[in-house]
Formats: C-alpha cells, sequence, structure tokens
C-alpha cells in the first residue's frame, strides 16, 4: 500500500508553526497504530505540539481520529440519560466514589470509565480494588447490564476504546511531552466521547498537587476540553478546583474508601462533601435533573444503597474489613500556630513513597498504605499535636515518605489565615 503522506512533511508542518489538515490528522493517528509512523517519528510530532500548539479546529479533528482508532460505546438503549465525570487528579481525589451512586440514586445513568494512578495521583480502580472481591474489568455488555439494573458503573476502560490514546499516551509518559495541553485534552476527551456518555462535567485541578500547577494552565486546558465536547455532541462543562493542600483527610486506596463510605453516611471532610454535591448538582443539570436538594440524598441513604448495589454488582463484598496497614508512624506539630501552608504535592509523594501509588504501570500498590491527617488551612494546632499519621505494610518505607514531607506543613504565629476556596472558576456556563 502506498500511503497517502509523508510523516517527516507533517512533522515539518508542526515544526514550522504549520496547521494540519483532518485528512493528514486522520491519516497519522491512523498510521501510527498500524505501525507505519514509528513511535520515534509521533514523539517528534509530540514535541512539535507542545512546542508549537494547535489550533482548536486541529485538537478538535486530532479527538475525533483517535475516537476513530477503536470502537465507540452505544447507551442508547437506556432510558435515563447518561453523564460523567472526569477529574485530572490529585491528592485524596475519590470523589468518584461517593460521587457516581449519589447521581445514579436521582435516576441519572453513570458510565464512569476510570484508570489507575500513576506516581504521586491515586486511581480510582487502584482504590476499589481494596475493597475484597472488587472486579475492574468488565465486558461492555456487563456494563450495559449493571447501568441498567443499578444505574452506575466505575471500571477499567475496555482495550477497544481510543487505541490510539493508549499507544500515544505510553509514548509521551517517556518523551517529556505529558505537559502539552493539546495532548492533554484530546487523550482525556478521545476516551470520555468514546465511552458513550451525553454528558460530562470535568473536574480540573489546580495548584501543588496536580498537573495544571497555575490557574492560566487549567483554565486554558479546561475550555479547551469543554470546546472539544460540545464540539461532539457532549454536553459539557468543567469546574476548577483548588489542589494546593490534599482535598479530604486522607491519601491511599483503602483510607480512601473508607473516607468516602464516612461521606455516603452522611459524615466525613466538609471539603470532600462539598465538591461532591457541587459535581453531582452540575451533572444531574446537564440532563435536566434540577430543583432537588442534592445533599439529602447523602443524609436519607439513598446515596450508600446505590453504593452498595455499585459494589456488590461488581462482586465487591463489603462485609469484609477494608485492608489496614501493619504500621503506623505518628508526625507532631513543630509548634504552636495556624497551619499555613499544606503541601499536596508532598503529601501525594509520601503516599506513593509508602506503597499507595506506583511508578510504572506494571507496578503493584499497597491496599492499606498512605497519609491520613487532621489539618487544613488556616486551622489552629498546638505544639506536639499530632498532625498526621503515615501507614504502611514495610516499616523501611517510613524514613523516605517522612523526608518527602519535611517542609509539607508551615505553621505561622500571630497572623491569620483565610481557608482557600475549594471551587476557583467555573467554564461552559
Amino acid at each position: 500500500m502506498i500511503e497517502p503522506f509523508s510523516t517527516i512533511d507533517l512533522i515539518s508542518t508542526k515544526r514550522d508553526f504549520g496547521e494540519l489538515s483532518k485528512v493528514e490528522i486522520d491519516w497519522i493517528i491512523d498510521a501510527y497504530v498500524r505501525g507505519v509512523v514509528a513511535d520515534e517519528q509521533m514523539s517528534a510530532m509530540a514535541m512539535a505540539i507542545l512546542l508549537n500548539g494547535m489550533s482548536m479546529r486541529e485538537i478538535v479533528d486530532w479527538t475525533q481520529a483517535m475516537i476513530n482508532s477503536g470502537e465507540r460505546l452505544d447507551f442508547s438503549s437506556l432510558s435515563p440519560a447518561t453523564v460523567d465525570k472526569h477529574s485530572t487528579g490529585g491528592v485524596g481525589d475519590m470523589i468518584t466514589l461517593p460521587l457516581a451512586p449519589l447521581v445514579a440514586s436521582f435516576g441519572a445513568a453513570v458510565p464512569q470509565l476510570s484508570g489507575r494512578g500513576l506516581g504521586h495521583t491515586g486511581g480510582t480502580l487502584d482504590k476499589l480494588e481494596a475493597i475484597p472481591g472488587w472486579q475492574a474489568n468488565l465486558t461492555n455488555e456487563q456494563m450495559l447490564n449493571q447501568l441498567h439494573q443499578v444505574g452506575a458503573v466505575i471500571c477499567a476502560a475496555g482495550a477497544g476504546l481510543a487505541p490510539a490514546d493508549k499507544k500515544l499516551y505510553a509514548l509521551r509518559d517517556v518523551t517529556g511531552t505529558v505537559p502539552a495541553i493539546p495532548l492533554i485534552a484530546s487523550s482525556i476527551m478521545s476516551k470520555k466521547i468514546a465511552e458513550g456518555t451525553s454528558a460530562l462535567v470535568l473536574d480540573v485541578k489546580v495548584g501543588s498537587g496536580a498537573f495544571m500547577k497555575t490557574i492560566e494552565q487549567a483554565r486554558t486546558l479546561a475550555k479547551t476540553m469543554v470546546e472539544i465536547g460540545n464540539a461532539a455532541g457532549v454536553k459539557t462543562k468543567a469546574l476548577l478546583t483548588n489542589m494546593e493542600q490534599p482535598l479530604g483527610k486522607a491519601a491511599g486506596n483503602a483510607l480512601e474508601v473508607r473516607q468516602a463510605i464516612e461521606v455516603l453516611n452522611g459524615a466525613g471532610p466538609q471539603d470532600v462533601i462539598d465538591l461532591t454535591v457541587e459535581l453531582a448538582t452540575q451533572m444531574l443539570a446537564l440532563v435536566g435533573i434540577t430543583g432537588i436538594d442534592v445533599k439529602e440524598n447523602l443524609e436519607n441513604g439513598k446515596a450508600l444503597a446505590k453504593w452498595q448495589q455499585l459494589i456488590s454488582a461488581q462482586n465487591g463484598d463489603l462485609s469484609k474489613p477494608l485492608p489496614a496497614a501493619k504500621f503506623t508512624h505518628e508526625i507532631y506539630a513543630a509548634d504552636s500556630g495556624t497551619i499555613a501552608k499544606f503541601d499536596a504535592l508532598s503529601v501525594g509523594i509520601a503516599a506513593w513513597r509508602l506503597g499507595a501509588g506506583r511508578s510504572r504501570k506494571e507496578d503493584s500498590v499497597q491496599a492499606a498504605a498512605g497519609v491520613t491527617w487532621t489539618i487544613e488551612l488556616g486551622q489552629k494546632i498546638t505544639k506536639g499535636e499530632p498532625i498526621l499519621t503515615l501507614h504502611t505494610d514495610e516499616e523501611s518505607r517510613f524514613d523516605s515518605a517522612i523526608a518527602a514531607l519535611e517542609s509539607s506543613v508551615v505553621i505561622s504565629q500571630g497572623e491569620s489565615v483565610a481557608k482557600p476556596n475549594l471551587i476557583l472558576d467555573r467554564i461552559g456556563e
């Protein structure tokens, strides 16, 4: 077969700040999946995109080409409208766990295809696998059946969804091109659109514990993803949320599941409750469910009942205890005063070093490892008060985790510290 384009010519176009046509983009993505475009050539293309950017039209076409590289799920047989949420990842971000059953408890269908953690950010599937027996892998037919019967499913994306993205994602990871906003946006949105949802709310994290460190970066990414979604016929909006300090009171797989269950019982950390309720409200509004008190179903047991159905449908046994770490270590406040800094990234790295995360995709994780804390920005504390607890099954991991936390907490004397806003901006309203 004679190929219609030269890979080198297309790389040169992006290198020289040119635009690729839709036909050129369709070809290079298809040729990459077929192995005609070599990894080193796609690496050069990814670097050219990172350095020189893409037009909005190119990003939409690139996303569509990645969707077209595989199958697209069809949930049109469901009578409730489908709506999903995607988070760009943070520390202690277990919001999917209470959110999916909460939204489903109001009659929407939630097809939540989730991933695994890499580095300092946790993965939803790793968290749920801390529940004895829970299964992440479902066939498309099993997903559809569960949506009919339960109204929500949280599972791994099948190999058939956007295979071009899987290949390109792995390449970006080893070539220093992960931060390219056109590639981040098209990676996220190709999977979400191929998943077949009719509406999508994006939680774009901003700050120390997020991939987007500044609100300007986050706003650019959010606007790009909202435009891609709407162009593909998926009603899309985004919230920019604060990840300067970690979310909730726990980072680590079983620790975050335990916290999610507290929230579903009407308790738990206030920031987790607030963000869960806000995202649920936005998701339900996109599918026409308005004029309700969303928090009510966290307090009356309806969301909890939906959670129990969701977990048992995937063979999870909530009657068995969650794993607990063999060893714990307390860290105490060095001074009295007010918490002026609580660095999310440091906490995420500590949890990772304790065994909660992985360095490579093939690594295993410790279900019970992680960090819990009692503090938040603006809180007054007393010297000697316990502020962080480290959890691990391997005592030898404590030293490197403690080192990661060395400057994570700053205590101020005298001056008051304002509690930061959780929601920083809204895109697409």
